[in-house]
């Protein structure tokens, strides 16, 4: 028998374990944001009762319930919306990628942006930037040329949007 299959099966052991590292840290990436989701809720919650308690009524916390939830979420592009309009996590990828595009430069992979804003390049932390960066072309505001490379699209090219 030669070495060959032996060769291919731990390739195929190689490639089940680079899956399984990526599945991992997506997980702990998924499970760090559900923990902060659920600690944000419980402080609200906290907040909502004693504000209750002094007799602030619903009416007066709308505007800001309002503001906390647009926020939180990842609008859909349209002309002449802002970034302003996204969380600042979303705003530091979309300059990055700005100014990646304003040097000429072509897309970028999660690793080459986690490195470029300062973020430690290991899997967890370049899967969670890779949610949100799938999350904002699914949006409309970056675009995917290619698998796993961003690029801002050019509709929403400037921190005004539509620019």
């Amino acid at each position: 028998m030669s070495a060959f299959p032996n060769a291919s099966a731990r390739r195929r052991v190689d490639e089940l374990r680079e899956e399984a590292d990526r599945i991992q840290a997506e997980l702990a990436a998924a499970e760090q944001e559900w923990q902060e989701w659920t600690i944000a809720r419980q402080r609200v919650g906290v907040l909502m009762s004693a504000l209750a308690d002094a007799g602030i009524a619903d009416e007066a916390l709308a505007p800001v319930t309002a503001a906390a939830k647009q926020k939180s979420q990842v609008p859909v592009w349209r002309e002449g919306l802002a970034w302003s309009a996204l969380s600042v996590d979303y705003q530091r990828i979309l300059k990055t990628l700005a100014d990646r595009s304003r040097l000429g430069q072509g897309p970028l992979t999660c690793q080459e942006m986690a490195a470029s804003l300062g973020m430690e390049v290991v899997p967890a932390r370049v899967e969670a930037l890779r949610s949100k960066a799938k999350r904002l072309v699914a949006r409309g505001w970056p675009a995917e040329p290619a698998p796993g490379r961003f690029t801002l699209a050019q509709a929403a090219s400037g921190p005004g949007g539509g620019s």
